[in-house]
């Protein structure tokens, strides 16, 4: 048997050559008809549930994770594990005692202090914006209750949660360093419904801790009508506060790593993922059980399609929500190394409407070899350089590259840290619509031979 006839049953033995196995139609034809990422965000949700980031449900998922991801038939499926300190949700109310009456929908920011089981009663003192109460004399809160609102509006981008989301993030500290007892923020959210959107916030160093809570937006709203009604007889508004998280040391989290292996060493490793943990008020199917489904779904497809040329790792991040620990961890540890390219999908499970580029000159050709692609799924360009996304900014901030696949966002924060956050809120055809976007991104740059090392790696 002659070399070309050796060659000819070989190629015949493939369903198609290896640019064909990973041709974008191709791979999105089987993506929109695959129920993977559905099934991923299903069983996290139903089997797991809350992750609250350093708990033992964090840990319980990271366990499920490992399991699912060497039955999805990934390779090097491994847990990254890193120490953080760990906060936990107590008793919340809250009460309006004087000149009205009425108990309000409330949750605790993460760090939050507590107020104690016996609460505290105290003035509420209203500031219109993060900036009025920026603007109030130190210790002109002592002994009261902060309350800051705000009205975020909704957009497509989501980027109104970069304004607004202060209040949140830099409000409680601002209060304690006034001398505030506690603060009440407006949720950071674009709904109704009274559900208190929680998340994080810090206090500065040096800064003692106050108790720190959201309020649902219709309650919210009453507290500003009941403030604007006791003002004109010259009353104060008192609110009853009960909060009672608290801190409980040091405990481990980690990272949930598995790989498609390319079959050059040397062509790079592209980095995807979304993160594991949430917040407990939900069960996490759009933060983010929908994205760590999403990306390992279109890995899969990739690998199932025959080997790319560069390595896939999938990592499913943890401690997102209350620090972004786990890509911190995760940089620290990896380095800009051998990456070429760093993505992920934080942002619910929408339909992805728009594509964003930050890769090195030179590579017009794989962009817009790309953005075709990604044009029969109904996403466009845009001149808009991408981030990454939170877990791997610390990556990209090395100086790897990083596409960003856009969500429709307009709906996100309605849900965004809520007891919302529940599977029956995902559309099983949009998010199939993601992982076709992502499986078509993922197979042309596995395979693509521009040089997409970042300098410091060469």
């Amino acid at each position: 048997m002659t070399k070309r006839t050796l060659l000819a049953l070989a190629a015949l033995a493939l369903p198609f050559p290896l640019l064909a196995q990973h041709d974008p139609a191709a791979l999105q034809q089987k993506a929109l008809g695959d129920d993977t990422a559905y099934g991923i965000v299903e069983d996290l949700t139903t089997e797991i549930g809350p992750r609250l980031a350093g708990t033992e449900r964090e840990a319980a998922a990271r366990a499920w994770a490992v399991e699912r991801l060497k039955a999805m038939g990934f390779s090097n499926v491994r847990i990254e594990p890193f120490d953080m300190k760990t906060w936990v949700r107590g008793t919340e109310t809250a009460e309006i005692t004087a000149p009205f009456t009425g108990k309000m929908h409330i949750s605790a920011l993460g760090n939050s202090a507590s107020t104690g089981d016996k609460g505290l009663e105290a003035e509420v003192v209203y500031f219109r914006t993060l900036a009025d109460l920026q603007a109030a004399p130190a210790g002109s809160l002592k002994g009261k209750i902060a309350f800051v609102s705000h009205k975020m509006t909704r957009t497509q981008s989501g980027a109104s949660y970069g304004q607004f989301g202060g209040v949140r993030r830099a409000g409680p500290g601002l209060a304690a360093q006034k001398g505030a007892a506690a603060i009440v923020i407006r949720s950071v959210g674009t709904d109704y419904h009274r559900n208190p959107h929680t998340g994080g916030t810090n206090f500065p160093e040096g800064v003692t801790p106050i108790p720190a809570a959201a309020l649902s937006i219709p309650d919210a709203e009453n507290l500003e009508r009941m403030i604007a009604r006791a003002s004109k007889t010259g009353q104060a508004v008192k609110m009853k506060l009960v909060l009672t998280p608290r801190q409980i040391g040091t405990t481990q989290s980690g990272n949930v790593i598995a790989e498609v292996p390319g079959s050059d060493p040397q062509a790079g490793v592209i980095l995807v993922g979304g993160h594991l943990d949430s917040w407990d008020l939900g069960t996490g199917a759009i933060d983010d059980g929908a994205g760590v489904a999403i990306t390992a779904a279109a890995a899969k497809l990739v690998m199932d399609a025959g080997q790319p040329k560069r390595t896939i790792r999938v990592v499913w991040f943890g401690a997102e929500e209350v620090g972004l620990f786990g890509g911190i961890a995760y940089a620290k540890a990896h380095g800009a190394a051998d990456h070429v390219l760093a993505m992920e999908s934080d942002f619910g499970a929408d339909r992805i409407w728009q594509v964003d580029f930050k890769l090195p000159d030179g590579t017009d050709d794989l962009k817009t070899r790309i953005a075709n692609a990604l044009a029969p799924l109904g996403i466009g360009r845009s001149n808009t350089v991408a981030g990454g996304g939170p877990d791997v900014g610390p990556t990209v901030a090395l100086g790897v590259n990083a596409i960003d696949l856009q969500q429709d966002g307009t709906d996100y924060f309605d849900l965004h840290h809520t007891p919302d956050d529940t599977l029956d809120k995902i559309d099983p055809k949009k998010l199939q619509q993601n992982v076709a976007a992502w499986a078509t991104v993922l197979g042309i740059v596995a395979n693509d031979p521009a040089d997409l090392l970042p300098t410091s790696a060469k």
